[in-house]
């Protein structure tokens, strides 16, 4: 009787009352989907521009994968004038598969997140995708939006199986991007590049395509890949290689398996690795177009970009002559593509001709070779070319250049919109300001005191209220200085 006891006793721990695990798990989740449905309520995705601040910026970002936040000031003109272009957006984005949101934050209240996010003038917009930000410098008409932000939730491979299909993958995909189509090749030969560079360019494979658009895309053989730029109506085309090797046979000498395995591996990663790198170097390469058009908007393009620019200046780009020498440097470009190629006008854009010291007293065309930033290069004794076999003088002097037979010069003066892109310029320029600002007002002050015929008194009441007269009216236009 006693051993039952005890055993009762010992077997009680054992029967003590614990919440079996699947109605914790069943709390967790409820508790889970509570929080998803709040944030969910929070932000819908109902095609409304969201108004966000400090309390629920970050937590908008964490919930929703794609987000095009505007940075605005309520007193800026810009802003006023794309507030209702992305009232008209918002909609359509939302009604994606991939829904994209549009946010505004105003950033001259909420100064502190605007300076977080490196907002230095109004409006900025930034894209952000799964919580990563980038600077969006896209079009800003409604239209022209939406089809810009679509490249960024759009199929990292695209499959095309008809000449029709085809067609309409490139008038959807617009002018934005550069379109790279690969002809007869299998989507994974493109799929990891198509991954990292999403950003920058349409991805796709034809799989079936009759000869009508072999000679459409100026293909001599398959499999090809072509880059296509539907703003500049410019393409290039590569031929491989892509992936795949021939084994190397058996050699009549007796050779071990494992060694002839050896061999096989060796072959087929040194091939892979190379022709993986001509493949990549050929897409980076042409995101831009082989002969680049310079203003404004191109110059942009060319921030970031390494190589250097062998840069044409023309007496006006939309002459017959100049349309000829486009093709001829096209040409050049395709066998010198660790160089970029651009041109503009002296007519289109007189005040960046100047830069490199060229006006109406230049002989043009004239030719140089630009580093992007502050230094330029002249070919000595080919400094312009003459009407006469331009394709031969553009050949010698690309040989001059590499050879060395240069000159270095400088820019005239800091490129202003390389300056005004930089965060130190624009600070710089408001400290400048600000600081020429209170020199003017010690000036006007120190005359008004001087045509009293008194000494300088301090703290009198008269001066006083004069100055915080001055201060509240400097006050008062104080965002007049951050001029979008």
């Amino acid at each position: 009787m006693e051993k039952s006891r005890k055993w009762c006793f010992w077997r009680k721990p054992k029967i003590k009352a614990t919440p079996p695990m699947p109605i914790i798990l069943l709390l967790l989740l409820c508790i889970f989907e509570t929080g998803i449905s709040s944030t969910a309520d929070q932000f819908k995705v109902d095609g409304k521009v969201l108004e966000l601040d400090e309390s629920n910026f970050d937590l908008a970002i964490s919930s929703l994968d794609y987000i095009l936040v505007d940075f605005y000031a309520p007193w800026c003109r810009h802003c006023k004038l794309l507030s209702p272009q992305l009232d008209e957006a918002a909609p359509v984005l939302a009604g994606l598969k991939e829904p994209i949101v549009i946010a505004k934050v105003n950033a001259d209240k909420f100064t502190r997140l605007a300076s977080k996010h490196d907002v230095d003038a109004y409006p900025t917009l930034k894209l952000f995708m799964h919580g990563v930000s980038m600077e969006y410098y896209g079009p800003r008409k409604a239209d022209s939006l939406v089809q810009y932000l679509k490249k960024f939730v759009s199929t990292d491979v695209s499959i095309l199986i008809s000449d029709s299909a085809i067609s309409d993958f490139v008038e959807e995909a617009g002018t934005f991007f550069p379109i790279f189509i690969g002809f007869d090749l299998n989507e994974t030969v493109l799929s990891n590049l198509a991954v990292k560079y999403k950003k920058r360019a349409w991805f796709s494979v034809a799989k079936d395509f009759s000869d009508e658009a072999k000679v459409l895309y100026d293909m001599e053989k398959v499999p090809a890949l072509v880059a296509i730029h539907p703003n500049y109506k410019q393409q290039s085309i590569f031929y491989g290689p892509f992936e795949g090797f021939l084994l190397p046979t058996r050699s009549k000498a007796p050779v071990s398996s494992a060694l002839h395995a050896q061999i096989v591996a060796f072959s087929f990663f040194s091939f892979f690795n190379h022709a993986g790198e001509f493949l990549e170097d050929f897409i980076k390469q042409n995101f831009l177009p082989p002969v680049v058009p310079l203003n404004h908007e191109t110059l942009k393009l060319l921030k970031d970009e390494k190589r250097k620019i062998v840069l044409t200046i023309t007496a006006d780009e939309n002459e017959d002559q100049t349309q000829n020498l486009i093709k001829l440097l096209k040409a050049a470009a395709s066998t010198n593509r660790d160089l970029v190629f651009g041109y503009f006008g002296l007519k289109q854009w007189e005040d960046f001709a100047d830069k490199f010291e060229a006006n109406e007293k230049t002989k043009f065309p004239k030719i140089i070779v630009w580093d992007g930033d502050e230094d330029y290069f002249s070919v000595i004794g080919i400094e312009s070319l003459d009407n006469e076999d331009q394709g031969s003088q553009i050949s010698q002097f690309l040989e001059g250049y590499r050879q060395g037979r240069t000159e270095k010069k400088t820019v005239k003066a800091p490129l202003f919109m390389g300056f005004f892109n930089s965060v130190v310029g624009i600070v710089a320029f408001f400290i400048i300001f600000i600081v020429v600002a209170m020199m003017i007002l010690m000036v006007v002050l120190l005359i008004i005191i001087s045509k009293d015929n008194e000494p300088v008194r301090v703290g009198s009441h008269e001066e006083v209220d004069r100055a915080d007269n001055s201060e509240a009216e400097s006050s008062q236009h104080g965002p007049g200085k951050k001029e979008d």
